[in-house]
């Protein structure tokens, strides 16, 4: 063996494997040892790789393996389309993602070659989306998604969504909303769960013969002619007349239905001479004809009546009888008139039968002047007058040119205004052509006045037994009927038979029969406006009408007039010294004094006014014209009461900094404009809105009517709700900011006082007012006694509570009395020296003390 270097080693030496046994190499975690002869090296196991670069190393210090993200880098595995690559430790795995499943079956796999992603088609299957109810679900690509079917939408608003619990379809009325169905015209539409159907309303049937249909384009909707399909569809006799979905039966010129409906559907009615209708009267005509006695027996109440319901139903009978002929009215009035001049049929007739003659006899006239107006085409108005009656009739053909147009009707001095849609809409439905008549009776009044109210049948009920007539009996008649509703009222001006008394009021009535009774009745007609000669009378239906006389409704109480008399005097007297205190005195002269004396001035004028005048109605401008000036006057004192509890408040609260400037402020000039300019300016306003609402029958005072009294109680509760604020903030100062001030403030006493004294006054001509409103309900009378007394004593209140418990006032009148005295004295003894007089008077010292700081002599 050779001992050189570079010779081969001995066959005896064993190669040492460093990778095993005790002395194994350190390669580190995630390496690899390879043993090499006489050596060995480290590499990185599959999946990891050398942090240094490095294929090989000889130990862990020299390199990390690290593990390779087989996911990313360009060394990317290749997982296929819709799969996700997942890295692992040394490795990683593919799998398809959300929406998408393996075709091999396996959750993982390693490379594209071995699986492929398919689309999961989520509306299909076990898993199969829950959509819910009246929903479609719609398979994409990796996903799906739910929308309502036609017919439902989206309670939610998503046109899209993808479960259930999302949103909910609910169903679509295709019949309502913007996009509503169109059926066309004459149909309806009927909506079903997610979707509709059309159908032809009554009347009309489809033109494709189909029942249902869903658009216009599909069929359209035709009139049923049902007259030509049933020519007796209406009855015997009866026209039928096609309307659009319907039709109507009418009546032939000169009969009208017996039920009193122009038109009318079906046979529902049928159709008869007017004479002749169903109502209770002429039913009761016809049954005390027929028990008329005949001809030839002896004459008796009985035969008289008999011959009053021959002779009328005769004119009738004539009028009827040629339906097409022409009438004339005049010939018509006269032989009516003959009959009412007849005075031996009733001074015969029985009083149980004068009121059912009455009646029928009315209805006569009416319907015969009717039927003769509507008969004579060629005259649109015709006015005949007779010693008995007088009549006025009017054609309306064609439209009314406006809404609020109104015709009038004249005979004798009476007048009935009726709008021209009244007449046409009565005509229409009677079926009949639109006429008005208007008919005044001269000598039915005295009838009624002489056989039914001198017997003890009192009007309205037996509530107004003590009334007369006061005018002539007035009938008014559109239509086909009696007592029809009117639309809108009518006004009937009716001149008094005898000017109204003092104590009497008018009345508006109407001619009532009932049970064989016949009654005057007030229910539908009020009276719209009155005076001395003339009555208004508006009435909501047609009928015969006429005005009574009846003692005034609310009298007054003897003891309420003489408290009310006694305390006005007493008032005005206390108001009279009060003024000419207020004027006289100088010590008290400043600006609350010239507030009270504007106050008495108008309280003064307004209680003479009311004690002289109130009561003067028979005059309408002159009692309107005191109604104005007692209005004013009033209102006046309230807003003179109103800058006096102004003025009080700036003072008072000045008084907490010892400063009394801003009542001296409380300037005149604005002052006297304030207090006569604000009455005057609710009056004008009141008087330009409602002239009318000045003056009434019983007094001249505010009318009560549409609220026109509230032109006075308006401000006046403003302006008692404005001082109790004044008056309460007063207090306030006075209790918790005077107590700072000096107590020798001598003010702040009569402060105090003076308070307390504007207070009562608020109370005292407030709550007057106050309890005019509560006098209702069981304490009505005790409420009308206070409300008297207080009002009536408003005068006295004021002289007692601003100068009799005023010490500067005392005072002056001391002087005033001491110097009656001292002349009294002296002219009985002339020797009695002037040098015995006193050198200073008690008003020289008053003087001397007001020209102090204001206040001084204004709160005593």
């Amino acid at each position: 063996m050779s001992g050189k270097t570079g010779q081969s080693v001995p066959s005896f030496v064993a190669d040492i494997d460093e990778c095993l046994g005790l002395s194994r190499a350190d390669c580190g975690p995630h390496a690899h040892c390879t043993n090499t002869p006489g050596s060995y090296s480290c590499s990185c196991i599959e999946g990891y790789e050398s942090s240094s670069g490095k294929i090989t190393f000889m130990k862990a210090n020299e390199n990390t393996c690290r593990d390779i993200d087989e996911c990313l880098g360009p060394s990317r595995a290749d997982c296929g389309p819709h799969a996700h690559c997942t890295n692992t430790p040394g490795s990683y795995y593919c799998s398809c993602i959300d929406g998408y499943e393996s075709s091999s079956g396996k959750a993982t796999f390693r490379s594209a070659s071995e699986n492929t992603c398919r689309d999961i088609d989520e509306c299909l299957g076990p898993s199969r989306a829950d959509c819910g109810p009246h929903a479609h679900c719609t398979n994409m690509p990796g996903s799906y998604s739910c929308s309502c079917i036609e017919g439902y939408e989206s309670s939610s608003g998503k046109i899209t969504f993808m479960r259930a619990s999302e949103n909910n379809c609910r169903d679509i009325d295709e019949c309502l909303g913007p996009s509503q169905a169109d059926c066309g015209p004459h149909t309806h539409c009927t909506n079903t769960p997610g979707s509709y159907y059309c159908i032809c309303i009554d009347g009309y049937e489809s033109s494709s013969g189909k029942a249902t249909f869903n658009s216009a384009s599909e069929n359209t909707c035709l009139d049923i002619d049902e007259c030509a399909r049933s020519s007796d569809i209406c009855g015997p006799g009866v026209l039928c007349f096609n309307t659009g979905g319907s039709f109507q039966c009418r009546c032939p010129a000169g009969l009208i239905p017996s039920t009193g409906v122009g038109s009318w559907e079906l046979n529902q009615t049928t159709c008869e001479d007017p004479c002749y209708n169903s109502s209770a009267e002429l039913e009761r005509i016809k049954e005390r004809r027929r028990n008329c006695p005949l001809q030839g027996e002896l004459s008796s109440s009985s035969s008289s009546f008999c011959s009053f319901l021959n002779s009328t139903l005769e004119i009738l009978t004539s009028t009827w009888g040629a339906r097409s002929a022409a009438l004339s009215l005049e010939k018509e009035i006269h032989t009516f008139s003959t009959i009412m001049n007849n005075t031996s049929i009733w001074n015969s007739t029985s009083e149980g039968d004068v009121a059912l003659a009455v009646d029928f006899l009315l209805q006569s006239v009416e319907m015969a002047t009717l039927a003769t107006a509507r008969r004579s085409p060629g005259n649109m108005t015709q006015s005949v007058t007779t010693e008995s009656m007088a009549v006025q009739t009017r054609l309306v053909t064609g439209n009314c040119s406006q809404d609020n147009e109104i015709f009038r009707l004249s005979a004798h001095g009476e007048t009935m205004d009726i709008h021209c849609d009244t007449v046409t809409g009565a005509a229409t439905q009677a079926g009949l052509t639109a006429a008005a008549v208007f008919i005044s009776y001269s000598t039915l009044g005295s009838i009624i006045n002489r056989r039914l109210l001198s017997q003890g049948n009192p009007p309205a009920g037996g509530t107004l037994g003590n009334s007369h007539l006061n005018s002539r009996v007035v009938s008014g008649a559109i239509g086909g009927r009696r007592h029809i509703h009117l639309s809108r009222p009518a006004n009937f001006t009716l001149p008094h038979s005898q000017d109204i008394q003092a104590k009497e009021e008018s009345l508006c009535v109407y001619w009532k029969f009932v049970d064989g009774e016949g009654t005057w009745s007030r229910d539908g007609c009020t009276v719209l406006h009155a005076n001395s000669t003339h009555t208004t009378c508006s009435c909501d239906h047609l009928s015969s009408f006429a005005l009574l006389m009846a003692p005034t409704a609310v009298t007054e109480s003897y003891t309420l007039t003489v408290i009310t008399n006694v305390g006005l005097t007493l008032s005005l007297l206390c108001l009279l010294f009060a003024i000419l205190t207020f004027l006289l005195c100088r010590s008290i002269r400043n600006v609350s004094t010239s507030i009270h004396l504007q106050l008495c001035l108008c309280l003064f004028l307004a209680d003479l006014l009311f004690l002289t005048a109130v009561t003067r109605t028979s005059s309408r401008v002159a009692c309107a014209v005191i109604a104005g000036f007692l209005h004013y006057l009033f209102l006046a004192c309230f807003t003179w009461m109103f800058l006096e509890g102004l003025h009080l408040f700036l003072t008072v609260r000045n008084l907490k900094v010892v400063n009394y400037t801003s009542a001296g402020r409380f300037k005149k000039r604005y002052m006297y404009p304030f207090g006569y300019g604000f009455p005057a300016l609710v009056v004008a306003i009141s008087a330009a809105l409602n002239p009318e609402g000045y003056g009434s029958p019983q007094y001249c005072w505010l009318s009560q009517k549409k609220g026109f009294h509230w032109s006075f109680l308006g401000p006046v509760c403003v302006i008692i709700l404005i001082n109790t604020t004044f008056f309460a903030l007063i207090l306030w100062i006075l209790r918790n900011k005077l107590s700072t001030l000096n107590t020798d403030v001598s003010t702040l006493r009569d402060h105090r006082l003076l308070t307390f004294k504007a207070i009562a006054q608020l109370f005292i001509l407030g709550c007057t007012w106050i309890l005019g409103l509560l006098q209702v309900g069981p304490a009505a009378t005790v409420m009308e006694y206070l409300f008297t007394i207080i009002n009536s004593l408003q005068g006295a209140f004021i002289f007692l509570v601003h100068c009799l418990l005023n010490r500067q006032v005392r005072e002056e009148y001391r002087g005033w009395i001491k110097r009656v005295r001292t002349f009294g004295t002296k002219s009985q003894t002339y020797d009695v020296s002037m040098s015995t007089l006193p050198t200073t008077s008690s008003s020289q010292l008053l003087s001397l003390v007001s020209e102090g700081p204001e206040f001084r002599g204004e709160f005593t």
